[in-house]
């Protein structure tokens, strides 16, 4: 680089997305921040630059990957409680009662790994993944 050139470094917003994680996490206890930050999210989106916009995908997919699981974790549930009432359902209670709580657990290691990314300022390196 000759000393004419000059390198421009961008900043980007990194308050929203740390928001979105901080209503995901608090959301954890009440539900509906959850809805909120995923507003957020969707608003956001399109006015993020590269590397934020990777935090709102990874954080409206990360919405949308728990709900499809906890929703049929819970439909799980409601049928292995009523085949409770005749014994068999107990342990497959227990196990879906089970992951259902380890869904919450995945949730909230996803959204502090995406808040040390968002710390750092770095875009969130796999933001398609499912798991982590």
């Amino acid at each position: 680089m000759s000393q004419t050139e000059t390198t421009i470094v961008t900043t980007e917003d990194r308050v929203l997305p740390a928001v979105v994680y901080g209503l995901y996490l608090l959301g954890l206890v009440n539900g509906l921040t959850i809805l909120v930050g995923l507003v957020v999210a969707y608003i956001n989106l399109d006015k993020a630059g590269p590397r934020m916009r990777s935090h709102y995908d990874f954080q409206i997919r990360t919405f949308w990957i728990g709900l499809a699981i906890f929703l049929s974790l819970g439909l799980l549930i409601g049928i292995s409680a009523v085949l409770s009432l005749v014994l068999i359902g107990i342990p497959f209670l227990m196990l879906f009662l089970f992951l259902w709580g380890a869904v919450g657990v995945w949730f909230a290691v996803r959204c502090i790994i995406g808040l040390v990314y968002v710390s750092q300022d770095q875009a969130y390196p796999r933001p398609n993944t499912w798991l982590i």
